[in-house]
């Protein structure tokens, strides 16, 4: 008696969906606070902007890239499957490894515990941290066992909450202040120099690093409608989107605080809406960042498990996390894993140290899995695809910048803190040895 087959993701997010997606794996609560940290290594009102595009720039190279890979590769697991199939299964597993391990649940693991803070401020509940932590991302992961489709809907809907938020940010800072600082001069606050230079360098790095999260809708190219089209005009789409919203925030930030205060001030969101509007706006822009964060979480437990997922169906990881259920069609099990796992690392309080040393390995990563595009078009020649689809504009040119770019942030991080990075690269290699492991099991129960 044969067993019956076992559910499969199915194609539920459509282009708006996905959209809002590509937007919210990117705008978290770094928008609303890290104009100040390029403030404070460019100091002019020109350079900050120049600065935020320039980042802007890469995050569209970026954008291409992934469209061009999302459009071969239509899988579940995003980075994990290019860099398997490009490289070497071990390599994918390292990605995904780090990615359970630290990345994302890191990552998941400071931004609920900021949430929790700005809601208890909020609210004035009498009620514990840990409590907000453990319920938040409970609802969260609730919900996105559902079903992708009350998933994608509530990221949705916290997306366009997110876009309102700045909207007001930016629509306090044209319309109610009343004396603006200028926004065309300086251009420059030093000689041209190589002093310059390495300051532009230096202020990328927070830049490059507000811009990240868009590869993460990648990870549910197996459940987007007709990916080979919605997925690229979805990184498309959004990543444009994004860039259009920063560098009006950081044109008001300017506008109303002025380069020396926007360096002094680690709340510019807040000082702003507090300058125009009085309390009730700072409270208001705190609501902002407060759904942002949620809008984060809610992004995160949406895509990444998708990659545990992959490596489970592999035979890489747990058998039992590649359980998608008949009803919901939807990784259960690797959902509540990743949330566990998060809710240790908030309760731990090691998040903090965790994010110091993510940096390097999740840039190393992105760049690796954007490298994975020339051996991809190598193997192309002798074996070229029935049907064209997109392609990256100015490769390989494009993507070489966008590499080297990525691996800017690697090394100026390595440079900066050698001994974070060097925890980074340690938990990297113990991977190792668990690649290994799953990897005689598979090959035993083959």
């Amino acid at each position: 008696m044969s067993s019956e087959p076992q559910p499969k993701l199915v194609r539920q997010i459509g282009l708006f969906d996905a959209t809002m997606v590509v937007m919210g794996g990117i705008v978290g609560a770094g928008i609303f606070i890290n104009p100040y940290v390029v403030a404070q290594r460019v100091h002019s009102p020109v350079l900050i902007l120049l600065v935020w595009l320039a980042g802007g720039v890469i995050a569209i190279l970026g954008a291409f890239i992934y469209a061009e890979l999302g459009d071969r590769m239509p899988e579940v697991g995003g980075q994990y499957v290019y860099l398997r199939k490009a490289y070497h299964p071990a390599v994918g597993f390292l990605y995904g490894w780090v990615l359970l391990l630290v990345v994302q649940t890191g990552g998941m693991a400071a931004v609920t515990v900021t949430f929790a803070r700005y809601f208890l401020e909020l609210t004035g509940l009498p009620i514990s941290e840990r409590w907000i932590v453990v319920l938040t991302l409970a609802i969260l992961t609730g919900i996105n066992c559902l079903g992708v489709k009350p998933g994608t809907r509530v990221q949705s809907v916290l997306m366009v909450l997110k876009i309102a938020a700045i909207a007001c940010l930016i629509g306090a800072g044209l319309f109610l202040v009343k004396k603006p600082h200028p926004l065309l001069h300086p251009i420059v606050d030093r000689p041209l120099s190589m002093d310059l230079i390495t300051a532009i360098g230096a202020a990328m790095v927070p830049v490059l690093f507000s811009f990240g999260g868009w590869q993460t809708t990648n990870f549910i190219a197996a459940e987007i409608k007709d990916p080979r089209r919605n997925l690229a005009r979805a990184l498309i789409v959004g990543v444009s989107g994004v860039i259009t919203l920063y560098l009006l925030v950081n044109l008001i930030c300017i506008r109303v605080l002025g380069v020396d205060a926007l360096a002094q001030t680690k709340v510019p969101a807040s000082a702003v809406m507090r300058l125009v509007s009085g309390e009730g706006g700072a409270k208001l822009i705190a609501l902002g960042i407060a759904v942002s964060t949620v809008g984060f979480l809610s992004q995160s437990i949406l895509t990444a498990p998708r990659v545990y997922f992959a490596m489970a169906e592999d035979g890489l990881f747990f058998r039992s996390v590649a359980y998608v259920t008949q009803k919901t069609r939807v990784p259960v099990v690797a959902i509540v894993l990743q949330s566990a796992w998060a809710v240790i690392l908030a309760f731990g309080g090691t998040y903090e140290q965790i994010l110091n040393y993510v940096i390097p390995i999740d840039f190393f990563f992105i760049g690796l899995s954007a490298s994975c595009l020339f051996i991809f078009r190598h193997r192309e020649r002798s074996q070229p695809p029935a049907q064209a689809g997109f392609r990256v504009p100015g490769h390989p040119y494009t993507t070489i910048l966008f590499i080297l770019a990525c691996w800017l942030v690697v090394a100026n991080t390595i440079y900066k803190y050698p001994g974070n990075s060097l925890i980074g690269v340690l938990i990297l290699l113990v991977g190792l040895p668990v690649f290994a492991f799953w990897n005689r099991r598979r090959k035993a129960n083959a």
